[in-house]
């Protein structure tokens, strides 16, 4: 799952965040099992001071967002990071939370799958991108 999801999720409005809502509901009832690199949230930090969220408010959200059932965070380690290095260099990635997060799935999701509307991580041969408006429907 990349950030766009849990920005959703933080933001009062977002045209996502009905389907990342009920993505993480989801996930809390057991009905999916996700994975979100630690990386989400050094981005989140830079989106939200950029976007001028209050760091209060984000911090409340994602201490919520750790108590989430079926919801694993992965930490970023040297594998992960020459990971995704490398799929920057094979695979033209231009930003490396992208990578990162391509990495993650390849490496920590048993399905390889990454959560994103983003079409960039079509380019990654072995990793299969899930739009969450397919994955869960809003409630």
């Amino acid at each position: 799952m990349e950030t766009d999801i849990i920005l959703a999720h933080v933001k009062e409005r977002d045209w996502l965040k009905p389907y990342a809502e009920a993505l993480l509901k989801a996930a809390e009832r057991g009905e999916v099992e996700l994975y979100a690199s630690c990386e989400v949230l050094h981005e989140l930090y830079y989106v939200a001071v950029k976007l001028g969220i209050n760091l209060e408010l984000l911090l409340e959200k994602l201490v919520a967002l750790a108590g989430v059932r079926n919801l694993r965070w992965v930490p970023l380690t040297e594998r992960v990071a020459l990971a995704a290095l490398t799929l920057m260099v094979e695979y033209g990635l231009t930003s490396y939370f992208d990578a990162c997060y391509a990495a993650t799935a390849l490496l920590a999701d048993p399905d390889r799958v990454v959560v994103s509307t983003d079409s960039v991580y079509d380019r990654v041969p072995g990793l299969r991108r899930v739009d969450p408006r397919d994955l869960a429907l809003p409630l």
